[in-house]
């Protein structure tokens, strides 16, 4: 009898001590869940958590996540001195490039002599060089700090193609491309910000237009899909090696094949930043020698809490 009322006080011990450890883990869940709660709203702070009370665990995960919040007020505050840095670079310089680009082109309009209208006509284009550059760091620093935010509305696709080739109709007349807008079946609409992705798409053409050889062709292409809309851009142009395709959207990247042509390598950079803060996407397929496709995919409807650049 005794025996059977010491085993049965075991397993009542056993079922305490089971139901005891349960409460624990769970309570122990319950503060790490806290934890990270208030580290996704930016509210965790490491002085709340009483080191003589709680587990190892707990405080692992508390320096853990104090260490992850400094580090993003570190970065927060080098992206914002390194705007800073640009904003007053890209101030301080306006000026003197406009005075380049003016003197530059008076030397190729009204100097007689031929070698300093030459000259002139170098001056100015290392100027619109050095302008577009800082144009460029400037909208690339202002959309990463989210200073400038794109605000996809709904518009319709093929529009926006037959824009986008009337202002770089130009540019491949100068080399005697044929630029084209592919006609769709039916409209397709698509969100997206218009004055944001109108830029992404001209940077896209452009590139076309620099790395295909006169008499080649660009064109634009609509496509329709149930989740996203799609435009080309594709080209005759001289394409690109396989091994490159995963490189060419990285800052300041210049293939060794274009080194020669005039470029900064941010077209690219910035036209994926673009799409991208409006829930799209950039597709390359290419093939040496034979050209180039870039594919814009744009969301075909509406979507909510699109991720910032």
């Amino acid at each position: 009898m005794e025996m059977i009322v010491f085993g049965t006080g075991m397993l009542v011990l056993a079922a305490g001590i089971w139901v005891y450890g349960r409460q624990k883990e769970r309570r122990l869940l319950e503060r790490l869940e806290s934890m990270l709660e208030k580290a996704r709203s930016g509210s965790f702070r490491q002085e709340e958590i009483d080191e003589t009370m709680v587990s190892s665990v707990e405080n692992s995960m508390a320096r853990f996540l104090e260490d992850s919040r400094l580090a993003e007020e570190n970065m927060n505050q080098r992206k914002e001195r390194v705007q800073t840095m640009i904003s007053d670079i890209s101030h301080q310089t306006a000026i003197p490039i406009s005075n380049i680009l003016v003197y530059s082109q008076l030397l190729e309009e009204d100097c007689a002599d031929p070698q300093m209208r030459e000259y002139g006509t170098v001056i100015r284009q290392q100027g619109e060089k050095l302008q577009f550059l800082l144009d460029s760091l400037v909208k690339i620093s202002r959309l990463e700090n989210g200073i400038i935010q794109t605000v996809p509305q709904k518009g319709e696709l093929r529009e926006l193609a037959c824009q986008v080739k009337s202002l770089m109709e130009q540019k491949a007349g100068e080399k005697q491309i044929s630029l084209e807008v592919k006609p769709g079946k039916e409209k397709t609409y698509a969100w997206f910000d218009w004055k944001w992705t109108r830029e992404a798409l001209m940077n896209l053409v452009d590139n076309a237009v620099k790395y295909t050889p006169a008499g080649g062709k660009v064109t634009l292409e609509v496509v329709s899909y149930s989740l996203f809309s799609r435009i080309d851009v594709r080209d005759t142009g001289i394409g690109i090696e396989e091994e490159e395709l995963p490189e060419i959207f990285h800052r300041f990247y210049r293939s060794r094949d274009v080194l020669s042509e005039e470029g900064v390598g941010l077209g690219l950079y910035l036209a994926r930043e673009i799409v991208r803060s409006q829930g799209g996407y950039i597709k390359v397929s290419s093939k040496k020698g034979e050209g180039s496709v870039f594919s814009v995919f744009l969301p075909s409807e509406k979507r909510e809490n699109v991720s910032r650049l």
